[in-house]
């Protein structure tokens, strides 16, 4: 049984030439970049980048060129141009030194713009449709580069959750105060318009900035959660609707003032387009079924592989758990032939603003096809619920979130669904701090904790981190390290490492830039001063890998370590087609 899917994401079409496209697809143990030649239904593999990978790309409006970002383990490279039908790549902005990608957009007359991270902050450079380059913004912390006018002359960018225009010279052309995302600039002819999606205290809400009106609420188009939107050809909107760990999808006519409901299958979808030609594009998934390219028009990219839905016995419950700031949603997946309570395995999702999904994981499958039961808590500050529910760091940040676990464990241990004494954690990112975090300040609930790339020390994270990343956490705790060191400390699991009993399980990339190593790597350390003996691994890998074989790695050692600590166990072998992994 293949667990591992190959990569799944929408294919970009030229949008003035929809013959041609590119897409991520598997290469080996890999994912590349391939053109696809839609009206023959041919592929060419484009990028080939053996031990590393590539999965950023995109293909001009008129279809002369593609794109892709040609990074290292940290994420940092450039941007590199090859001709669609193949030839020698060449840099996109020559001399310009290798950065964090934050983004492309690229207008009608062959003008593009980037957006780039490095330790300086963020920046946007632009590159007219000549090849010169300069940079038009330039500016401290994190940020990401939206989308051009269809003739280039404005770019909008978010930093924050403020919304800024600028003009091609980098004069700032307006202002856009938050909470408040874009969707970029409709693809019509006409006067720009620039698609919003503002926050409030009732939900989120359309709105649209043109030169001559400014910022205008659109009160009639409203989401309870949070919506995804972009433009289709003929500048309807298309909007994927996360809402308690489902999707909906419905398209809006902005001139008509009419939102209609699209029919959508059950479960997840993870992103939606609407091509030339009414041409709808879904990945889809759900806890049984590998995420899967749907299009209306029956046309997909070859040699794209999908994984059928697994036919197990198992049970898939939503549970709804009074916890200490509202209700907590959680998605139960356990084993349905046999009984419980069940080993139990908290299966924490990233973020902060994340959420988990009826979508498919293969931890999920592994950990249920082994007995245990597998709890996906959509914790305070999950997406999916509201803006109060996002917002919810008034208590401090991640003590909060492991309340929450708490309160769901303490209502499956009285249902009898959980064993109170095979209860334990794992995550990844934000999951493993707050895996670690759990263990720290819960010690007596959790049995053991398998944390992947994990923030362990909160202030060293936050001086070793990203501009983005330390921006976030600025927000987040109202500041930096120095000015409110006690809040954290409060969040820090290293704060907690003597209370901490369980076997942990700890794996830190050599090359991660998210959430640097060397503090993963302390923790380790300090875990061993007190006396327990944690099993570290270092794959040099960054935060996300494009590799089967390490992500296969590390998926192994945590389902073996949780199946040792927890009772149980699964021969692994053919499951994933990963080699047993020593700790190091």
């Amino acid at each position: 049984m293949q667990l591992l899917a190959a990569p799944c994401t929408l294919p970009s079409i030229a949008e003035l030439a929809p013959d041609r496209g590119c897409f991520v697809g598997a290469a080996d143990d890999r994912c590349e970049i391939f053109a696809w030649d839609v009206a023959r239904g041919t592929a060419r593999q484009v990028t080939d980048r053996p031990g590393l990978g590539t999965d950023v790309a995109d293909v001009e409006p008129g279809g002369e060129r593609l794109w892709w970002f040609d990074d290292d383990r940290t994420g940092r490279g450039s941007w590199r141009i090859q001709p669609w039908e193949g030839g020698v790549d060449r840099p996109a902005l020559p001399g310009t030194p290798p950065a964090l990608n934050a983004g492309l957009a690229m207008a009608a007359d062959g003008t593009a713009a980037v957006g780039l991270i490095d330790d300086r902050g963020f920046s946007v450079r632009l590159r007219t449709p000549e090849g010169r380059t300069h940079t038009v913004l330039s500016t401290r912390g994190g940020g990401e580069l939206i989308d051009l006018t269809p003739d280039g002359s404005l770019l909008a960018v978010e930093q924050e959750t403020a919304v800024r225009v600028l003009d091609r010279s980098g004069t700032t052309v307006a202002e856009l105060p938050g909470p408040v995302w874009s969707a970029g600039f409709r693809p019509t002819d006409g006067p720009p318009l620039l698609l919003l999606l503002a926050e409030d205290d009732d939900g989120y809400r359309f709105g649209t900035w043109t030169p001559q009106a400014g910022s205008r609420p659109v009160e009639w188009c409203r989401f309870e959660s949070e919506a995804s939107a972009s433009w289709t050809p003929d500048g309807r909107v298309l909007v994927r609707q996360d809402r308690r760990g489902r999707s909906d999808l419905h398209l809006v006519d902005l001139d008509r003032q009419c939102r209609d409901a699209l029919p959508a299958p059950a479960g997840t979808v993870l992103d939606a387009r609407m091509q030339p030609g009414e041409d709808l594009h879904l990945v889809w998934t759900d806890t049984r079924t590998p995420p899967v390219l749907r299009t209306s028009s029956g046309r997909r990219p070859p040699g794209m592989p999908e994984l059928p839905s697994l036919d197990m016995p198992l049970t898939i419950d939503d549970r709804w758990t009074p916890g200490p700031g509202g209700r907590i949603h959680t998605l139960l997946t356990a084993p349905a032939n046999r009984p419980g309570p069940w080993p139990t395995v908290f299966l924490v999702h990233g973020g902060p603003f994340q959420q988990d999904r009826d979508a498919y994981d293969p931890a999920v499958v592994l950990l249920t096809a082994a007995g245990f039961a597998v709890a996906r808590v959509n914790y305070r500050g999950s997406t999916g619920y509201g803006p109060a529910w996002r917002n919810a760091f008034d208590a401090g940040v991640g003590l909060p979130q492991v309340a929450d676990l708490a309160a769901v464990r303490a209502d499956l241990v009285r249902e009898q669904l959980a064993d109170p004494d095979r209860t334990g954690l794992a995550g990844w990112s934000w999951g493993g701090y707050l895996t670690l975090l759990a263990l720290g300040t819960q010690p007596e609930l959790w049995r053991a904790g398998a944390a992947v790339h994990p923030v362990a020390d909160s202030a060293a994270a936050f001086r070793a981190g990203t501009p983005a990343l330390r921006s976030l956490d600025t927000r987040l705790f109202g500041g930096t390290p120095d000015q409110q060191p006690h809040r954290y400390a409060q969040a820090s699991p290293m704060t907690y490492v003597d209370a901490v009993r369980a076997p942990v399980l700890l794996v830190a990339g050599g090359s991660d830039v998210k959430c640097p190593p060397e503090q993963v790597v302390r923790y380790a350390q300090a875990l061993r001063a007190r006396g327990l003996d944690p099993e570290l691994l270092e794959p040099d890998s960054g935060h996300d890998s494009r590799l089967a074989d390490e992500q296969a790695m590390v998926l192994t050692a945590v389902v073996s370590f949780l199946g040792v600590q927890l009772g149980g166990g699964l021969p692994l072998n053919g499951h994933v087609g990963a080699r047993t992994v020593r700790p190091v």
